[in-house]
């Protein structure tokens, strides 16, 4: 489905007035990026999504807002630290992403703790020098429940339609998002699968060379 849903993107952005030379990613509306959210009444569902405003708590304890991220392109995922599946590969994947912008200010990468009552700062903060991550260029953020759920729902599209809404239906999701800096989101890609990291870091330098030719 996601497949058909970059084609169909693919071919929408292609007809517009750009620079034919020039790939541009798409831009995701919420129906692009959930079938059923048309059955919520979203208004502008059609329209481009932008991501809602935040404030969460990193691994150093600091408050980690939209303010303080404005106009960053942000790598997006969701975890928790004593995760024994899927989690240690997602986070050894974004090991790759903050290697390839190390040193590149435009990008960071934002983790989200699906299990914030365990993975307090100090937890995540050992989470932090076990893999490695460098401080500024990847956050973990804790924060409460419900905020982060809704945020992963409804903010980046990370989950959808396949569980409930319940903030008790635990969400785990193996899928990376990217955000541009007009905080909208412009790629979801299965954080597991080697070629769509690949794909993750060529679209964040394709979004970088975009942003450049407006």
């Amino acid at each position: 489905m996601r497949n058909l849903i970059f084609i169909f993107c693919f071919l929408l952005f292609s007809c517009v007035d750009r620079d034919p030379t020039v790939f541009h990613l798409p831009v995701f509306s919420p129906n692009d990026l959930d079938p059923n959210w048309v059955d919520r009444s979203l208004h502008g569902s059609e329209n481009p999504h932008v991501v809602p405003d935040f404030s969460f708590t990193n691994q150093y304890g600091e408050s980690i807002s939209s303010e303080s991220v404005r106009g960053k392109i942000i790598a997006v995922n969701y975890f928790f630290t004593t995760c024994p599946s899927i989690c240690p590969t997602l986070t050894m994947n974004m090991l790759r992403v903050q290697d390839a912008f190390l040193d590149d200010n435009d990008v960071i990468i934002l983790s989200h703790t699906v299990y914030p009552d365990h993975d307090t700062p100090e937890v995540l903060s050992a989470y932090a020098d076990l893999y490695n991550i460098k401080p500024g260029k990847w956050h973990l953020l804790t924060g409460k429940k419900e905020k982060i759920y809704e945020m992963a729902r409804t903010g980046h599209f990370a989950v959808t339609g396949e569980i409930g809404e319940d903030v008790d239906s635990f969400i785990h999701t193996e899928n990376f998002v990217i955000v541009d800096k007009k905080s909208r989101i412009r790629g979801i890609y299965n954080g597991t699968n080697p070629h769509d990291i690949n794909r993750f870091i060529e679209d964040i330098k394709l979004l970088k060379k975009e942003e450049k030719d407006f």
